[in-house]
């Protein structure tokens, strides 16, 4: 029972404080504002997903920092624009409003 206790809790930290934007854990961003942007992905039905807090990124890099990045470092999937809205309201972010566009 305490192993699983244990190995519950470390599952828990690993993904509460794994995710980053630009190497910035998403709870640690200190602005008022962030806007995501979503675009679909070729041949999927998923979502890529960025985010824009005013962080500075280089012009031409391989590596994109605005993309948030789970505990491994990759680019973290969504199912659809709910599902980032989701996992940024379970990080501490609320709403305020959106933007469509064809």
């Amino acid at each position: 029972m305490k192993k699983l206790l244990i190995l519950s809790l470390i599952c828990f930290v690993a993904f509460s404080y794994a995710q980053t934007v630009n190497d910035v854990p998403i709870r640690d961003i200190d602005v008022d504002y962030v806007q995501i942007i979503g675009t679909g992905r070729s041949l999927s039905t998923k979502v890529n997903v960025e985010i824009d807090f005013g962080q500075e990124t280089k012009s031409i890099s391989f590596k994109n920092g605005t993309n948030i990045k789970d505990e491994r470092g990759r680019n973290m999937k969504f199912n659809s624009m709910m599902d980032a809205l989701n996992f940024m309201s379970a990080n501490g972010y609320s709403f305020q409003f959106a933007l469509y566009d064809e």
